[in-house]
């Protein structure tokens, strides 16, 4: 955007519009110092949650991939404490939940995938519907709030609970708040440890190991 600004010419001063630098934003770098900022955060301030920080979290879910486009993801917003504590229950009372003062629990609705048969039952719209929890777990980073991604609960608990159809499958409660903690980064596996070249077994720590391995000749001229 141009700006004004004061330039002389001899001894008079000229006022005229000089185009404002370009500044270039890497945004790969953005996006991977997010992924790794992130962090599951169990403990959290006493501070709530705005319905518009909210909003914006749920909006990036429906931007997730899914197959078909089929869009099968249902998430239920929950403040209530009399809810949250039969949450936690069914969470076989994991205590510190309660802290946070939003619950967002990610459901997939089976009518939008059977489609696909056995398949997308038991596979697409699980897929589907982790996509669109790690764009709003990421989202929740960029604004500052802290995410925990809990799977480990009662379904048939949590779906009697939010009055879930039997269509509707709970995946996962993620609690979402102002993080009192800074968690350090855990432990990450080597990307040479888990990448596989053509086959599976060819990892690229072990063509580093063959290549050092590998005799070496020298040439005469």
């Amino acid at each position: 955007m141009p700006f004004k600004a004061l330039k002389r010419f001899g001894r008079g001063n000229k006022i005229e519009e000089v185009e404002e630098p370009t500044k270039t934003i890497d945004i790969s770098e953005i996006i991977s110092s997010l992924i790794k900022k992130r962090r599951s955060v169990r403990k959290y301030l006493e501070k709530d949650v705005s319905d518009e920080l909210i909003e914006k979290i749920l909006d990036s879910a429906r931007y997730a991939p899914s197959a078909g486009n089929y869009q099968p993801w249902e998430i239920i917003v929950v403040r209530n404490k009399s809810l949250k504590a039969d949450l936690i229950e069914a969470c076989y009372n994991e205590e510190w939940m309660l802290e946070a003062p939003v619950f967002l629990i990610a459901c997939v609705n089976n009518k939008l995938v059977e489609a696909y048969g056995e398949r997308g039952l038991r596979l697409y719209g699980i897929q589907s519907v982790t996509a669109a929890i790690q764009n709003m777990l990421l989202t929740a980073a960029s604004l500052g709030l802290g995410t925990c991604w809990i799977g480990r609960f009662s379904e048939i608990m949590v779906a009697r609970i939010l009055q879930c159809p039997e269509y509707v499958r709970p995946c996962a409660i993620i609690t979402l708040g102002y993080p009192a903690e800074e968690p350090p980064m855990p432990p990450r596996q080597d990307m040479k440890e888990y990448v596989h070249m053509e086959v599976f077994g060819e990892t690229l720590q072990l063509k580093e190991v063959e290549k050092e391995k590998k005799p070496t000749y020298m040439k005469f001229t």
